[in-house]
């Protein structure tokens, strides 16, 4: 049974209390009196559940805003994710296609000029060991990883703090004793 109830702090807006339906006699057994267990007695009974049911509306609707907002500054964090991983993959690719005469070693330093006629390549001498002497002009510094991806020079100290990260966390993961739990019988065996 439905009752549709004014708030007497909201006088324009009015919410619907849903009352539980009367049975006469429940399984056929009129256990108590139905008048005094089905009727509305204080008008302000009714007036206390719609502003319950009004309170429950309005924190479930802010706890959904809560959580939709958490989920959209996730979905900005990982677009900005993607489009630093597309930028690196392009510079990458780049740093892969420029001219080198030499084949690439990993864990190397390499240096990027380009030419009047635009063609930019790589060299294994610094701007400071060419000295004055520097043909042509100097683009950037770069240290071919292991992955193959490519460090700038300005970003290097970052990168390898990170690589000993987790090469400290590789071999304290090897060091750790083998788990031959009642779950892993015969994996190891």
């Amino acid at each position: 049974m439905d009752r549709t109830v004014s708030l007497p702090n909201q006088p324009d807006k009015t919410t619907t209390v849903k009352l539980v339906e009367s049975s006469a006699a429940p399984s056929g057994l009129e256990l108590v009196s139905s008048y005094q267990t089905n009727r509305v007695g204080d008008p302000m009974d009714l007036v206390a559940l719609a502003e319950q049911v009004q309170k429950g509306d309005d924190f479930v609707k802010a706890n959904a805003c809560n959580k939709l907002t958490v989920i959209a500054d996730q979905i900005r964090y990982l677009q900005e994710q993607a489009r630093k991983a597309l930028e690196e993959a392009k510079r990458d690719a780049d740093l892969h296609h420029a001219a080198c005469n030499i084949v690439k070693k990993p864990g190397t330093m390499y240096y990027l000029y380009q030419r009047p006629s635009g063609q930019k390549y790589f060299s294994i001498i610094s701007p400071e060991e060419w000295g004055l002497g520097c043909p042509h002009p100097f683009l950037g510094a770069f240290k071919l990883q292991h992955d193959m991806s490519w460090s700038p020079v300005d970003e290097m100290e970052k990168r390898d703090a990170e690589i000993a990260i987790m090469d400290k966390l590789i071999s304290q993961q090897t060091s750790l004793p083998m788990y031959t739990g009642p779950n892993f019988k015969g994996l190891t065996e």
